[in-house]
């Protein structure tokens, strides 16, 4: 058994090498003649952890004086973690193993409040294992926690956050009720129900758990700006809604630029223009190159601004998968330039149900009323 000499060494480590949350490359280059733990070394290589790859991405870890190789991989079977799963985690994250092992239990009942059942907490830390291993922010992981907790929010829905935005977890509680706070009230003044807020909520941080991060008046000056061009409260409701927690992280200024280029392109009123919007809130987050590149692409195949007006969803496709969808239902004698881009629109799947549906109309015999029947024999 690998035993630590100072109970600092875990955190003192990491500070040098790998930064605040440990999940990159350490910023720092290893001194040349640099000896590796042949220790770890070996208790590495007897889980069938790939060292070569270890070397590569994360040969600092090799050269630590202490490492609780076995009690991490121990912990993890514990959990129900099979050989080839524990091997898999260190050689993603081999930092864990410089954790103490004290730590790591500590970690392991944070974790399994909530997310009780261990074969989903196995798959969890398999998939962010730099998230269950950032042991440096305890107490501010359990505040957060607690927090999340209070306001009822599905144990799902934590444990993703926990494991997709873990930067949420490790700074001060009062930054996310800032943030939550910021949600709630522009959520009610849009008219939101308040019966309905936590389930808005949970999906909300469901589809962006990096919404936190954001500066709650970002929330506040985007709905302004917004406001400010016409849009009505239930309209502004709709579209973050539709954008899927990213509204924070747009800005009135790149906004400003794309609406005016797309009014311009379309040759739209502002309210055409705000039509658009909510049917595409692309129009809202695009650059203006990809928007420009796009508006190019569909009017260089002959697409009208018209057709683009009536069906703007268009934009959300690549000029790439546009010219590919054209070909395609061409072939299936459905001419594009002349009727809607419906069609083109939607999913790959969505695609292929508008290209099956179009082959059996094609394919369906033409019923002609008066010709003259035919009898079995003939």
């Amino acid at each position: 058994m690998l035993r630590g000499v100072t109970p600092s060494l875990c955190a003192c480590i990491r500070r040098v090498w790998a930064g605040p949350l440990y999940g990159g490359r350490p910023c720092s280059t290893l001194p040349p003649g640099g000896v590796e733990n042949q220790l770890t070394v070996d208790a590495l290589y007897e889980l069938s952890v790939d060292i070569r790859k270890v070397r590569k991405l994360k040969g600092w870890v090799l050269l630590q004086p202490t490492a609780y190789v076995r009690e991490t991989a121990g912990l993890l079977r514990e959990l129900g973690a099979d050989g080839p799963a524990i091997a898999r985690v260190l050689e993603q994250h081999p930092e864990a193993v410089l954790c103490r092992p004290e730590e790591v239990r500590a970690q392991r009942e944070l974790w399994a409040t909530v997310c009780p059942n261990r074969r989903d907490l196995v798959a969890i830390i398999e998939k962010f294992p730099a998230s269950f291993f950032t042991v440096s922010h305890r107490a501010s992981q359990e505040a957060n926690v607690r927090y999340f907790q209070s306001l009822q929010l599905n144990k799902r829905i934590i444990s993703k956050l926990l494991a997709s935005a873990p930067q949420s977890f490790c700074r001060p509680v009062e930054h996310n009720q800032e943030a939550v706070r910021a949600l709630k009230e522009a959520y009610l003044s849009l008219g939101g129900d308040e019966g309905n807020m936590r389930i808005w909520l949970q999906k909300l941080l469901s589809q962006n758990p990096f919404v936190l991060m954001k500066p709650p008046d970002a929330i506040r000056d985007n709905l302004g700006f917004l406001q400010d061009r016409g849009f009505r409260p239930a309209e502004l409701l709709q579209l973050i809604s539709k954008l899927k927690g990213f509204f924070s992280e747009l800005s009135a200024g790149s906004m400003g630029e794309t609406l005016a280029y797309s009014r311009d392109v379309l040759r739209c009123s502002d309210g055409e223009l705000r039509e658009a919007v909510l049917r595409c809130p692309a129009l809202l987050y695009y650059p203006v190159p990809v928007l420009a590149d796009r508006f190019q692409g569909l009017l260089g195949a002959g697409v009208s601004v018209c057709q683009i007006q009536a069906t703007p969803t268009v934009l959300e496709l690549t000029t790439q998968i546009v010219l590919y969808r054209m070909q395609r239902l061409r072939s299936h004698g459905y001419d594009i330039t002349a009727g809607s881009l419906e069609p083109l629109t939607g999913t790959k799947k969505d695609f292929e149900e508008s290209c099956g549906r179009l082959h059996l109309r094609q394919a369906r015999p033409i019923f002609n009323p008066v010709a003259p029947l035919k009898s079995p024999e003939e």
